[in-house]
């Protein structure tokens, strides 16, 4: 469609449009050219009106240049751009409208020439508005700069006279001590806190040089920092440092000082901020006291004697040290029985003895915990010293110490470490001294011994051990062996004694003395235990499958250990009845070990699980008999159909002829054994005079290297077969 075929507000936004797009690249406006559009067209329609105004008037026209102004067209080429605008577009989209004016019909045919100098005439006014708007607006932001400017200098003539009134009021009254010196040190101004911790003496401080201001425990580098300062090559630096009040007390500052410039960068002064930190490093020292110290007995606690400890083992080429780690023996039972207010005294009286022990040039005394004491001396002859240092303190202990009216006899067990420095850190050198002490202890107390590196290392090995056992059995690190029992009268295989090994990452095979213990110690004999039992059981049953037993002496037999801890523990019977029936093992086929002092004394409770598997069938062996003090008259009311002699009874048979004295006493034990209808077996058997012996003296079944040594299952079924052969 054509211009001339729109309608007249078509021709109007056409107008606004062009006009817009030629504005907006040149206008500084935040609005999207839509929204600057729609501002425009109200312009748009007071040029139209101009056009076909009866009368020109050019004030409407102006009014359209100072609105643009108003609408931030202030670029020189925003008023050239519509000019041109007017110049090409205003006659051709807004002069139909305006030729239907007055003015255009009294033209005639001249009424497009009339249009066209009406034109003009508006793109003048325009300029002449535009023009007048943009001096006014530019005449207006001049006298705001002026007025600005006018204002600012009051500001700062006031800020200026504010900042010296604050300066001065902060320097008076700041908390913390101000001063000012010169270049040449000469204190200038100080103010009121710096003259209060100094005394209250002005003229004490003022006119001074700080050079004055010396101190022993100033740090080397304090004054060449100063020095750099004043020479310009600094502009400050932060210490602690302390000063000498006039009355000779010691005032112990935070001194930051810094250096003043002129305007032109020169220095001038210097200034100096001190904080008085004398109480807070009181403080410090008295919490670093109680930090390093025992609440109890006031001597040096773990954390200050570690400190010692590690600086004397880093002393140097030469130097030797010498640790005594002692614990008391039996403390527990005097905080039991006279309360732990007596206990605390008596650590309080051994501390005193221990503290007047330890008295010459690098020797201390420390308390690590509990009633764990330790004494450290360096020196060149530490070997020597450290074995009298011991002396002295168990001469210390041996003097009776009287608590609550009671003479208490104090013992104690000392492990000694001694040796060079730096060969060692302070965690080992203190295990090594833990490890020997607990290694007194257990010979009986009340002495000292030396730390045996050899020792250290079984016991950090038994250690290994202890805290591998919990998963050596969930990774399947054990696996058993098993030893023959052989018949004595016809030589063939009756069964096997189940043997437990541990097969060790890194120490290979470990055999059951060396693990069993730990294993009870810890608890983990009862897992290990029913997995033996489970594993012995399901072999059993499967050498009855194999049917590799002489048919007329029965299934072969196996024989399983059981633990103290077992024995008390409440599912052995329960367990033991689960494992065969899922095995399909007769209860005759098993026979359950338990060693001659486990039952020691044992009550009707510890026997009744016993007496239970007895009923049911599964044989119980007395293990290790002829060991232990029990009663003979005791065994008819154990539970038991097996006498297994220790190994002890046939060591006197090795040699020819055998002792008759240890012949009397077997010989006894198997009349006895079988009038109580008790088979016996006996271990240890290595020669054939050995089983020749024991079967002329009616003993019924043995086992030993004569036979086998222990060893896997496969093998006894060879025997086995062999023998049915």
């Amino acid at each position: 469609m054509s211009a001339d075929q729109d309608g007249p507000e078509d021709r109007l936004r056409r107008f606004a449009t062009i006009w817009s797009r030629a504005l907006f690249p040149v206008t500084a406006t935040s609005l999207t050219r839509p929204e600057f559009e729609s501002q425009l067209t109200p312009l748009a329609q007071q040029l139209r009106a101009a056009l076909g105004e009866r009368v020109f008037r050019a004030a409407d026209s102006e009014a359209v240049g100072a609105a643009l102004v108003a609408t931030h067209c202030t670029e020189p080429e925003a008023l050239s751009r519509t000019l041109d605008v007017v110049d090409a577009y205003l006659v051709l989209y807004c002069g139909a409208s305006a030729a239907d004016g007055t003015a255009a019909a009294e033209a005639g045919a001249g009424g497009r020439e009339e249009l066209r100098a009406r034109c003009s005439r508006i793109q003048h006014a325009v300029a002449a508005g535009f023009a007048r708007a943009l001096r006014e607006r530019t005449r207006t932001e001049q006298e705001a700069i002026s007025r600005a400017a006018l204002d600012a200098r009051g500001t700062v003539a006031e800020a200026l006279h504010a900042s010296e009134a604050r300066f001065r009021a902060v320097f008076h009254g700041a908390a913390i001590g101000i001063g000012i010196a010169d270049l040449r040190g000469t204190v200038l101004e100080v103010n009121d806190a710096l003259i209060r911790m100094f005394g209250g003496l002005e003229h004490q401080l003022r006119g001074r040089n700080v050079a004055e201001w010396t101190h022993p425990d100033d740090s080397p580098h304090v004054w060449r920092l100063y020095e750099e300062l004043v020479r310009g090559d600094r502009e400050h630096y932060r210490v602690e440092k302390a000063f000498y009040r006039p009355d000779g007390t010691v005032l112990w500052t935070n001194l930051t000082v810094s250096l003043l410039r002129d305007a032109d960068g020169v220095p001038q002064y210097q200034l100096a901020l001190m904080e008085d930190t004398t109480e807070r490093r009181l403080l410090n020292l008295r919490l670093r006291y109680e930090a390093t110290h025992d609440a109890l007995t006031g001597l040096p606690n773990r954390t200050l004697f570690f400190e010692r400890l590690e600086k004397a083992l880093s002393a140097g080429e030469g130097a030797r040290f010498g640790l005594c780690y002692l614990d008391l023996d039996g403390f527990k039972t005097v905080n039991d029985s006279l309360g732990h207010a007596a206990g605390d005294r008596l650590l309080v009286e051994v501390a005193d003895r221990l503290q007047s022990c330890a008295t010459a040039p690098g020797e201390m005394v420390a308390r690590l915990g509990g009633d764990e004491f330790v004494a450290l001396t360096t020196g060149p002859d530490t070997e020597h010293e450290v074995d009298e240092l011991a002396g002295r303190i168990m001469h210390a202990l041996a003097t009776p110490i009287r608590v609550e009216g009671r003479e208490l006899t104090v013992r104690g067990s000392i492990g000694i470490v001694e040796g060079p420095a730096a060969e060692r850190g302070a965690a080992e050198v203190l295990r090594s001294a833990d490890i020997t002490m607990y290694r007194a202890k257990h010979a009986g107390g009340n002495r000292y011994e030396l730390a045996d590196p050899e020792a250290d290392a079984r016991a950090i090995t038994r250690h290994g051990l202890t805290t591998a056992l919990p998963v050596a059995l969930e990774r399947g690190e054990f696996f058993i062996e098993y030893q023959p029992l052989v018949h004595l009268g016809d030589g063939s295989v009756r069964g096997a004694e189940a043997l437990v090994r541990w097969l060790h990452p890194q120490h290979g095979v470990i055999s059951p003395d060396r693990f069993i213990p730990l294993a009870e110690h810890t608890g983990l004999i009862v897992p290990l235990g029913r997995w033996v039992l489970e594993q012995s059981v399901r072999q059993a049953r499967a050498w009855e499958a194999g049917a590799g037993a002489d048919p007329a002496a029965g299934p072969l037999r196996v024989n399983v250990n059981l633990s103290p801890c077992q024995l008390t523990h409440p599912g052995l019977v329960s367990d033991t009845v689960e494992i065969l029936e899922r095995a399909g093992l007769a209860p005759g086929s098993l026979c359950l070990e338990v060693t001659e002092s486990a039952l020691i004394g044992a009550d009707d409770d510890l026997l009744k699980p016993l007496r239970r598997l007895a009923e049911m069938g599964v044989d119980i062996a007395l293990d290790d008999f002829g060991t232990g003090y029990s009663n003979l008259a005791n065994l008819r009311r154990l539970p038991v159909s097996v006498l297994k002699l220790d190994r002890a009874f046939t060591q006197g048979m090795q040699h020819f002829p055998a002792d008759p004295v240890d012949l009397k006493i077997i010989e006894g034990i198997v009349s006895l054994a079988h009038s109580l209808d008790l088979a016996v077996t006996v271990e240890g058997v290595e020669t054939g005079a050995q089983a020749d012996q024991l079967r002329e003296l009616g003993c019924d079944t043995a086992q030993g290297w004569y036979y086998a040594r222990p060893g896997p299952p496969d093998r006894l079924h060879e025997l086995a077969l062999a023998d049915a052969t």
